[in-house]
């Protein structure tokens, strides 16, 4: 690959057929990458003879060592004298399309045994090092400039994966429109080598997230730097809080309460920490990167803005690999569409649903428990399906859920990972007396809702779940057992 760029700066001089014989002995990747030096690379590049004889050695059908079939042999001479008649480049789109095709069918094979307990394949963390599969964010400023991100760490959970990135690399949040979270493969798989990320790389979306609202976001929590904001499904965001400066005014002349300066939006009034009155231009000071405030004194105040510092993704095991492989750049992968089972028991989609839930945080677990059994009944059957138990567990403070729940023929019904906070619950008015104080664990989506009930152990940091409750959409138990509930 090396020579193709040294070549680049003398390509002038050579002639092609020299070329093509240098490029004849380079592999896909390196033929790939040195059609990328200039338009007379890309043209050579595309050479059919050099791509046939790759596809050729890649695919070529096994034969015995006692005998050779006649009938493939001149399936492939005949493939030889029509390489001509072929357009530039038509082997190497039949190259990359047999290889896509091949990663695709060898992670099907993979991943088609399931786990008894929890309804997910079990080598789906041999189908990701079999891939190379990883993933990155693209950050779309507003004038149409992209940044793309590796992952800096990345931990597999029993049932999703948390991908982390941060840096100090990070472009402005203002200049910033959406975030795009990706899957990223190898397009040419070799399992006898470690996946590169020099080489062509096939990019599936998985989610867009708009990021000009993210101060409007749910709040997930804050310490004396960072905020944390949620995004769903799953993304969290923290956010550098940045401490405002006191600077002299331009102006000696103190400013009328509400005054502010052309061209900049009306003001938001409030007031300092001195207890002066505020005017909160939307603009942004040129030198430090902070909102400039004016007060009716001769001072200002300079409040800098919040700054991306780090983003994590939580991403469940349930089709993980085909939503992260499957899709294109632009659009994302498309479940299949489920088929009702056809059964004649009257109370089907109420009852025998498994529920396996983890929680954990920085890489410890918390809580890991399978629920089975769980029921509803018709009466109860309004907007919500409602399952609630008791069930004593123990288990630190944590702030990632992973819930899995199955229906009664083994199937994935729900399945989310995503941050979730604790809060403070006021004591029910109805059920025995709780000996410490009570939380609450709540999450919700357009899947259904899980609401846990934690009792604090006095004197210790230690928690109780007593009560678990998961409510499901009417509309979706109908469409997926083709009730009508």
């Amino acid at each position: 690959m090396n020579q193709a760029w040294v070549f680049g700066d003398t390509d002038a001089s050579l002639p092609s057929e020299l070329l093509l014989q240098i490029l004849s002995y380079l592999d896909a990747v390196s033929l790939l990458c040195a059609g990328c030096v200039n338009r007379r690379f890309y043209h050579l590049a595309n050479d059919n003879f050099i791509w046939i004889r790759i596809f050729s050695t890649a695919f070529s059908p096994k034969r015995s060592n006692w005998k050779v079939n006649s009938v493939e042999k001149t399936a492939m001479s005949m493939k030889l004298l029509s390489v001509g008649d072929k357009e530039a480049g038509y082997w190497k789109k039949e190259y990359i399309t047999k290889q896509i095709a091949s990663v695709k069918a060898a992670l099907a094979r993979i991943l088609k045994p399931l786990h008894p307990y929890t309804g997910l394949p079990i080598k789906t963390k041999e189908a990701l090092r079999m891939s190379g599969l990883g993933w990155v964010i693209i950050l779309k400023g507003n004038s149409g400039e992209e940044y793309i991100m590796e992952h800096v760490d990345l931990s597999i959970n029993d049932s999703s994966v948390t991908a982390v990135w941060y840096g100090r690399d990070w472009p402005r949040l203002a200049t910033l429109s959406t975030l795009d979270l990706c899957g990223v493969t190898p397009v040419f798989m070799d399992r006898s080598k470690t996946p590169t990320k020099n080489g062509p790389r096939w990019q599936s979306l998985i989610a867009r997230f708009n990021l000009s609202h993210l101060a409007r976001s749910p709040e997930l929590g804050c310490d004396g730097r960072i905020r944390t904001f949620c995004l769903p499904p799953g993304l969290v965001v923290g956010l550098w809080k940045m401490p405002g400066l006191w600077l002299t005014c331009s102006s000696r002349r103190p400013l009328e309460k509400g005054s502010f300066r052309p061209g900049h939006l009306p003001p938001r009034q409030g007031r300092c920490a001195r207890g002066r009155f505020l005017c909160s231009p939307a603009s942004c000071c040129p030198t430090c990167r902070c909102v400039g405030l004016e007060t009716n004194s001769s001072h200002r105040v300079c409040q800098r803005e919040e700054e991306l510092a780090f983003v994590m993704a939580n991403l469940h095991f349930h089709h993980l690999v085909e939503r992260s492989t499957f899709g294109s750049a632009a659009v994302p992968y498309e479940l299949p569409p489920h088929t009702p089972v056809l059964d004649d028991s009257p109370e089907r989609g109420l009852r025998g649903y498994q529920l396996h839930v983890d929680m954990h945080s920085g890489g410890v677990f918390c809580l890991c428990g399978t629920f089975r059994n769980l029921f509803t009944s018709k009466g109860v059957c309004q907007n919500f399906f409602h399952t609630n138990f008791g069930h004593f567990l123990r288990f630190l403070n944590c702030s990632i859920m992973d819930l899995t729940l199955l229906e009664e023929y083994g199937k994935p019904f729900w399945c989310f990972s995503s941050p979730v906070r604790m809060r403070a619950s006021p004591v029910p008015r109805h059920g025995p007396p709780f000996p410490g104080e009570t939380y609450r664990v709540e999450h919700a989506d357009a899947e259904g809702r899980v609401h846990v009930q934690l009792v604090r152990i006095p004197h210790s940091s230690e928690y109780f779940i007593v009560s678990l409750a998961l409510y499901l959409p009417v509309a979706k138990v109908n469409r997926w057992f083709g009730t009508d509930y």
